[in-house]
């Protein structure tokens, strides 16, 4: 069964896209930690971060570092936190998450549960930045 990341990809379930190219998507999480909090995810559908082959793992990262600024100079933080946590979902992703405290980050905490409204809105003020 298609995990929901392969099911956004294959775009039987919609979302905020950030940034998509031919093996990657960026979109931003609808029960994130923060505003502005995205995932990117390699289109093929992988469980383990660290079983993509190796040149793979670092498009990833390469595709991450892009999006990273855009968050930054659109949602206001000191730094993008990533993570890679990888149990709730099974399909490699990371975590970009706009941190003003470490705390920001603390995937045990309350999650924010943002309006489709609200949720477009911070994907269109990311995207003016890429």
């Amino acid at each position: 069964m298609a995990s929901i990341f392969s099911r956004i990809v294959a775009g039987e379930i919609p979302c905020h896209k950030i940034l998509e190219d031919e093996h990657h998507l960026a979109f931003l999480d609808v029960m994130p930690l923060v505003h502005g909090h995205v995932l990117v995810i390699p289109k093929k559908e992988v469980d383990y971060i660290f079983d993509l082959p190796a040149d793979e793992l670092a498009a990833l990262w390469q595709f991450a570092q892009k999006v990273s600024p855009a968050i930054r100079s659109a949602i206001p933080c000191k730094r993008i936190g990533v993570a890679v946590i990888g149990l709730e979902v099974p399909h490699a992703h990371i975590h970009l998450v706009p941190l003003q405290h470490v705390g920001d980050i603390n995937f045990e905490k309350a999650k924010l549960k943002p309006t489709q409204e609200e949720l477009q809105a911070v994907a269109d003020k990311i995207r003016k930045e890429l």
